[in-house]
């Protein structure tokens, strides 16, 4: 195959220097990406004064219960239900795609954090089309005004929510192209309220944060008596000084 493409061809030595310019671009478009992420941080919390209703694996549940105990929760509608294309054999192509990024939820978990998915199509349907397309995430069905109360009813988009007790609030929002970069465990908590919970963070006083490194893990050992391999404990500190040069 021929490519008729404009381009240069150079050296190494010309390449490392031309990939050196772009670095400086890439770190600093790094670092805006996270001073929008410390402004997120102090966003004003809508309060939500309505109850809602959907239906999961094991029965009816409030938006309280999708939290699963935890303090904060990612809700992403998906569209799979009547009059989407594919029904209801197949979710919405574009919705699909936003499943399969999702990185594995331990990770989001121990950081307090829950990510559910929401659609119209009920349980059975979810069920038969999770376990054909291997998503892991909770799935629940929408059975009241959610969707169209939560800027979600005719296009997609990720809602953020955290709670204290049973009073929820809303934290945040995003749609349209803003999904495309949702799917990995830092874009999910980039959004959120408490955002990643790591010492390098610029966030307001008394947030939870703990040094970044030593809280990853296996996703099937985020469990007390299973800590992170000590070597990998080890670098950490070093690792740690590094990202706070790095942001400095």
């Amino acid at each position: 195959m021929t490519l008729a493409m404009k381009t240069r061809v150079v050296s190494a030595k010309e390449w490392e220097a031309a990939r050196e310019q772009m670095l400086v671009k890439e770190k600093a478009m790094t670092r805006a990406r996270d001073a929008l992420a410390a402004e997120r941080r102090r966003m004003p919390w809508m309060a939500v004064e309505k109850s809602y209703a959907f239906d999961g694996p094991e029965g009816q549940a409030s938006l309280v219960d999708l939290f699963d105990g935890r303090r904060q929760l990612i809700v992403y509608r998906a569209f799979f239900e009547p009059g989407v294309h594919g029904w209801p054999q197949q979710a919405c192509r574009g919705c699909s795609m936003v499943a399969d990024q999702v990185a594995h939820v331990a990770h989001l978990n121990v950081r307090d954090t829950t990510l559910a998915f929401v659609s119209r199509a009920p349980q059975p349907d979810i069920a038969r089309l999770k376990a054909r397309m291997g998503w892991q995430m909770p799935w629940y069905t929408i059975t009241d005004g959610f969707d169209a109360d939560f800027g979600v009813g005719e296009w997609h988009g990720t809602n953020a929510f955290i709670r204290n007790g049973d009073k929820v609030f809303r934290t945040y929002f995003i749609n349209s192209r803003g999904d495309e970069a949702m799917g990995s465990t830092w874009s999910y908590l980039d959004i959120t309220a408490l955002g990643r919970q790591e010492v390098w963070e610029d966030s307001p006083e008394g947030y939870p944060q703990t040094p970044p490194y030593k809280w990853w893990n296996w996703h099937d050992s985020y469990v007390p008596e299973a800590a992170p391999d000590s070597k990998w404990v080890e670098v950490s500190d070093a690792g740690e000084a590094a990202m706070r040069k790095q942001n400095g």
